[in-house]
Parts: structure tokens; C-alpha cells; sequence
């Protein structure tokens, strides 16, 4: 079955439920038209299935390899090619600046080609992805001398790049690691070994261009005395080519449950005592520049565990309609009964409805953030700016840990859905599995996420950020509560809401009465917050697709039901429309009342994960 991208719910994401033309008033991206998005979406996704699907079964089965040998590392053959057209045609950063080669388009455009990028082969993604994170990291905090060396061959794919934070004794907690730089003239030495690093060493590019944490040699512990340095994996000549070896070497990759086309790497720096690197930012200050590639790397794993989400439902969905199995449970009976389709069996039905309501949750949630990114990053409207920062550090947390936590749920989904012909690798649903599983774990594990919404989101500007999310959540029901198609919906959502406001407002008299309280609970508090985001998101879009399939309606003269139901069989417009409105009252009855449970085992007081002897 061919991997495909679901152009119709991105095109309606962008044009029916986004602002798009708020964002073409937009100076920086006034050159742009909406046709202008079209094209390269469309150009994207024909690159994405047919040069990248091609490699993902291949890659996984062939996978990256390491040279004990010489302490190199080989990615998937058939990937190198791929890689030389991709840079070539401008897909590395197509929203990157165009003062070092990028493309210049908004992160709302980018987020869809990451879509079709990443879900037709995520481990090919893996280095195009960091790098791009990498070098904006230099042109925010670099000086001038490092964004003309650095910069553009980061941009165009000359050089790759990577985020070097995890250690062996120091995974989410940063601020024990143990590498040190020494300093050295007007450079560092640096000595230490990082763990995890993703695309840590390839045969991609020429030089890697490693953004490292360190210490600075006493300076204080923790948080406060780290700092970040370029590490190149070859030092730049004074022409800007690449000359000697900067002591980075590559201890290892990791086998692991999926990724296999993307190496995972043991980095050594200095093992010779001559590995140098170069302060990025202000001294003490490394987190904070490496904050600002980790929150959009969040946002990017969220997209990772969607397109994977989205491939998945779409195998599934295929198999389902062509798999013959049994028949129609009213002729249970009959014997000699047509044997049916198994998506004819209600329980399959169900099953696609929930990867179907999940997938199309995540895609309304991140594309939205991205838009608010856009605004937050590039409005001269003060107001405009600071409200939508708020909401996209508000949202990231959840992008990251909601949007992988459903997204293993859509695979596994897939994978019953197919039966034992899922569990097999004739199938690509298992490789879905095994690959998406690792977006709940790096980038900080969905834990990680929930303690950050909960114990600084939440919080931010006096709680006047959730506020402000809220009110807009608030308009929207007020404003829809009575629909006839939606309001039973849209009320499912309001005692949801209200539920989350109980529970807010009990948060700072809980956390002084026992302080692992409201920790214990923050998952589910993020679960929780997740399902009312993502029904506020797919209620917003079932409002819009009722209003557009009664035009059609109104348009054709449809006057009942039966009139109706035949328009929308006919018209693969109205089934879109028709089916926006199904998923989000899917989503309201099946997904949102999870809330009411939630809600109820954190009124509990139970502490008991705390009191037993584990």
C-alpha cells in the first residue's frame, strides 16, 4: 500500500481554519501568496512519497552502521543519494532565513512539509531536522564571525549538526553533567562523553557541527555554571573549508527497538586533550540558547509521533477496506452470507475512529501552535506577540508528550487492526510501532513535559497566560453551545472545562499541604489538559465543516435526510465536511470524558504509588 499524505485536512487546516491572510500581511512574508503555499506543499509532498517512502522500509531493515575499525558510522546506503536532492532543493530549511539559504517561508507552511517529510521516512528526517534546529541556534546567539562560518553550510545541508546534552549519569537532569572546558586562548578544550546524541556521526556531510553543554572549569554546579560551545566535528580552515581532526570521536551506536536508519551515538570529546570548542552565547547561559532548539525540537517530536500516527491510520484504513473477512453482523446466521470487508465489522469501525480522531487532534494542535509561533515570531503587534508566545510555550508541553502518547496508541491500533498480519513485517505497521515509540522518551520524556506544565505553564505571568487561552476557549462555547448540530458536544466540553479550572485552582493549596501531590498527578493533569485542547481544536473545525456542508446542502436542495446522506455518498466534499463533524463528535463522546475520570482519582487524595514498597 502507498504511503500518502492527507493533503485535504492540511489544505483545510490552512485555509478554512487558520488566518492565513494575517499571516501574508505579515511584512516579513509579504512576497508570498497563498498560491505560493500550495505550490511548495505540493512539491513537498510529491518529494516526500516518491523519494523518501521508498527508503523507510529499506532503512529500518538495513540500518546505520558502525566501523569498529575506524569509529565511523554509515547511514542506510540509499538514504545518501536522497540526502544530496533534498539539500539541493532547498528542503532542509524551507523556513529558514534567506540571508543564509533558507526559504523564508512561515513555520505553519513548514510544519506541513514536515508532515509529508517525516512521515514518509522519519529516520532520513532525523539529521535534516537537528540541523536545521542547530543552526538557528547560531543565528540567534552566535556572534557574527560564527554565523558566517557556521550558518549557511548548516542551512543548505553542507554540514550537519546536532544537540549534545544527554550523558550517561545525566539524561533529564541536565545540570549533572560532567564535561568540562577548559579555557585555551580564545577557545575552549573541551573533555567529556555525551550519550544518545542523534545523528551524532554519519557520512552525510563533510563535518558535523556539534552544540555541546559543558562547564566552564569552576564555574558553580547545576544549572547555573553551564555553558555551550560549537564543537566541529573538523575545525573550519581560515577559507572556511574543512581542515584538521577535532578529537571527536564516535564510541558506538546503539541497537535499538526502531530508528534503525538514524544513528544513535556515544560521542567522545578529547580523548587526545585536543578537542576544542567554541563559547556560543553568554558564558552560564548554555541552557538558555540550548532551550531554544530543545522547545522547537518538542514541537518537531510532536510532528514525528503524528506523521507517524497519520502513515499508520492510513495502512490501516487501506487494509481494512480491501482485507475480506467473515460477514455483516445481521448475518451472523447465514451461512451463506457474503463475506465482507472488514471495515463493515463495527468494533474495526471503531478502532479507525480513534486513530482517525487522534491523528486529526494532533494535526489541528500543532498546526495551530505553529501559527501562533509565526505570529508570536514576526507581528509588529505587541499584544499579537506576546499573547501568542504565551500560548505556544502554554501548548508545547503538550504538543510533545499528548501528541506522542496517542500517537504509540494509533500504532498499536493499526497493528490489531490488520491482526496477525500487522504483528509481521510484511506490514509497515510494526515498524510504525517500534519507531514512534521513542518520540514519548527524547526531547525530554513526557514526564518531563507534564512537571513542565503543570509546575511553570500553568503558571506563567500569574496564571494570566492560561487565562487568556481560556477565554478564547470560553468565546467559542458561549458562542456555540446551543448549535443544533454541535451544542450536546460543545457541552461535554464545557463541564470538561470546568473540571480543569477545579482542578487548577486546588493546585497551590495542594503542592503546600505535600508537595508530591500535585507532581504525582501532573501525567494525567496533562492528559486531561490535552483532551480539552484537542476537542476545543476539533469542535472549532466541526463548526466550520457544518456551516460548509449545509451550503452544499442549501446548494443542491437537499430538504431531508434521505436527500442528504445521498450527497454526501456522492460528493467527496460533503463526505469531508460530513466526516470532520463525526470525528469530532467521536472524539466528545469516546476520548473527552476521560477528563471526568481523571478528574475524579486526582479528588481522591490517593497516594498510595507513594506509600507502597516498591
Amino acid at each position: 500500500m502507498a504511503f500518502r499524505v492527507d493533503k485535504r485536512d492540511i489544505q483545510f487546516i490552512l485555509k478554512e481554519t487558520l488566518d492565513l491572510n494575517k499571516l501574508l500581511s505579515l511584512e516579513v512574508f509579504k512576497d508570498f501568496s497563498a498560491e505560493d503555499f500550495d505550490m511548495v506543499i505540493d512539491q513537498g509532498v510529491r518529494f516526500a512519497v516518491e523519494k523518501l517512502a521508498p527508503l523507510n522500509k529499506t532503512s529500518d531493515r538495513e540500518g546505520a552502521k558502525y566501523d569498529k575499525a575506524t569509529s565511523k558510522v554509515l547511514v542506510p546506503r540509499d538514504q545518501l543519494p536522497v540526502y544530496t536532492e533534498f539539500c539541493e532543493n532547498g528542503w532542509l530549511a524551507p523556513t529558514g532565513n534567506p540571508e543564509f539559504g533558507g526559504g523564508g517561508f512561515p513555520g505553519t507552511v513548514g510544519i506541513a512539509l514536515g508532515e509529508a517529510f517525516v512521515g514518509a521516512c522519519v529516520t532520513f528526517m532525523m539529521t535534516p531536522g537537528l540541523t536545521r534546529s542547530a543552526a538557528h541556534v547560531v543565528e540567534a546567539f552566535g556572534t557574527d564571525e560564527q554565523k558566517a562560518v557556521y550558518a549557511e553550510k548548516m542551512v543548505t545541508g553542507k554540514w550537519a549538526g546536532t544537540m549534545c546534552l544527554t550523558e550517561p549519569q545525566a539524561g533529564s537532569a541536565v545540570g549533572d553533567l560532567k564535561t568540562t572546558a577548559k579555557p585555551d586562548g580564545d577557545s575552549f578544550l573541551i573533555t567529556g562523553t555525551k550519550s544518545f546524541i542523534t545523528s551524532g556521526d554519519h557520512d552525510f556531510t563533510e563535518n558535523i557541527i556539534h552544540l555541546v553543554l559543558a562547564r566552564i572549569e569552576g564555574e558553580p554546579a547545576g544549572m547555573k555554571g553551564v555553558s555551550l560551545f560549537i564543537v566541529p566535528k573538523y575545525l573550519v580552515k581560515p577559507d572556511g573549508g574543512v581542515g584538521e581532526f577535532n578529537d571527536v570521536t564516535c564510541g558506538g551506536i546503539e541497537e535499538k527497538m526502531g530508528i534503525h536508519g538514524s544513528p544513535t551515538c556515544t560521542l567522545n570529546f578529547g580523548e587526545n586533550g585536543k578537542c576544542r570548542g567554541y563559547l556560543i552565547g553568554e558564558k552560564n547561559k548554555g541552557i538558555v540558547a540550548m532551550f531554544q532548539m530543545m522547545n522547537e525540537a518538542r514541537i518537531g517530536v510532536g510532528l514525528q509521533g503524528m506523521s507517524q500516527a497519520s502513515a499508520a491510520y492510513h495502512e490501516a484504513l487501506d487494509y481494512a477496506k480491501e482485507r475480506v473477512q467473515g460477514v455483516d453482523i445481521l448475518e451472523m446466521k447465514n451461512v451463506d452470507a457474503a463475506r465482507v470487508a472488514i471495515i463493515k465489522h463495527p468494533d474495526v469501525r471503531r478502532m479507525l475512529m480513534t486513530m482517525k480522531a487522534y491523528v486529526e487532534a494532533s494535526r489541528a494542535l500543532l498546526y495551530k501552535t505553529a501559527f501562533y509561533a509565526d505570529i508570536a515570531m514576526n507581528s509588529t503587534n505587541k499584544n499579537d506577540r506576546d499573547k501568542c508566545k504565551g500560548f505556544v510555550e502554554l501548548l508545547t508541553p503538550v504538543c510533545k508528550a499528548y501528541c506522542t502518547d496517542v500517537a504509540f496508541k494509533v500504532t498499536e491500533l493499526g497493528i490489531q487492526v490488520l491482526g496477525g498480519y500487522g504483528y509481521c513485517a510484511e506490514y509497515p505497521l510494526e515498524q510504525y510501532c517500534r519507531d514512534v515509540k521513542i518520540t514519548s522518551i527524547y526531547e525530554g520524556t513526557n514526564g518531563i513535559q507534564a512537571l513542565d506544565l503543570l509546575g511553570r505553564k500553568i503558571g506563567m505571568g500569574g496564571g494570566m497566560v492560561l487565562m487568556s487561552f481560556l477565554m478564547e476557549l470560553n468565546q467559542f462555547i458561549a458562542a456555540n453551545k446551543k448549535d443544533e448540530v454541535l451544542g450536546k458536544y460543545i457541552t461535554i466540553l464545557e463541564q470538561t472545562r470546568d473540571k480543569l479550572a477545579g482542578i487548577t485552582s486546588k493546585l497551590p493549596k495542594l503542592g503546600k499541604e505535600n508537595a508530591y501531590y500535585p507532581v504525582l498527578y501532573a501525567t494525567p493533569f496533562l492528559e486531561l489538559f490535552g483532551e480539552i485542547v484537542c476537542a476545543y481544536m476539533l469542535l472549532e473545525q466541526a463548526k466550520i465543516a457544518s456551516v460548509k456542508l449545509a451550503a452544499i446542502f442549501a446548494e443542491r436542495g437537499a430538504a431531508d435526510d434521505a436527500a442528504k446522506k445521498a450527497i454526501v455518498a456522492d460528493s467527496s466534499e460533503a463526505a469531508f465536511y460530513h466526516n470532520k463533524i463525526q470525528t469530532a463528535a467521536f472524539f466528545a463522546t469516546n476520548i473527552l470524558p476521560g477528563v471526568f475520570a481523571k478528574e475524579y482519582a486526582f479528588n481522591t487524595g490517593d497516594v498510595s504509588p507513594l506509600e507502597a514498597i516498591l
